[in-house]
């Protein structure tokens, strides 16, 4: 069996996270959706709701489950025995920051590999931060997050 880890913030999730959830799932026999604690963001949802959400997001792909860690990703590989970790890029200055992460990840832990994916073009602008902003100013946010969760992560959000 070949499974990997798709760590992220996710604060909130996108359909751009989902897009790439579902192409994982296609590639591995099982994904792991690691809620990571990024310390250099404030989070604007709490990491048990992110988790909740993700959680919802995912039913529909039997072979992936949802995790959360607060340690560093290499820890996290090592204790879990797990080999790749899946992130997905929309940009040049993204891969850029992303190689870097592997190249730290795979010095902290020799064992790892990271697979890049890039973004569906018509996932291209949707982040989590403009998702964040347009809630902010009272959008809608319907096209940037998973269906079915327009309304909670705009509430969840709107708590802020």
């Amino acid at each position: 069996m070949v499974s990997c880890v798709f760590p992220g913030s996710f604060d909130p999730v996108t359909k751009g996270h989902l897009d790439l959830i579902s192409r994982a799932s296609r590639l591995f026999d099982h994904v792991t959706v690691t809620v990571m604690n990024n310390i250099h963001k404030k989070g604007s949802i709490r990491i048990d709701q992110r988790i909740e959400l993700l959680r919802w997001a995912c039913e529909a792909f039997p072979n992936v489950s949802v995790d959360r860690w607060d340690g560093l990703l290499a820890d996290y590989m090592r204790e879990k025995k797990e080999k790749i970790i899946v992130r997905g890029v929309r940009s040049s200055e993204e891969f850029d920051h992303e190689l870097q992460s592997a190249a730290a990840n795979r010095l902290l832990n020799p064992d790892t590999e990271t697979v890049f994916l890039t973004c569906s073009p018509e996932m291209n602008g949707i982040s989590s931060s403009a998702v964040r902003e347009i809630a902010a100013f009272g959008g809608d946010i319907w096209a940037f997050v998973p269906e079915g969760l327009t309304e909670e992560i705009q509430n969840l959000l709107s708590k802020q």
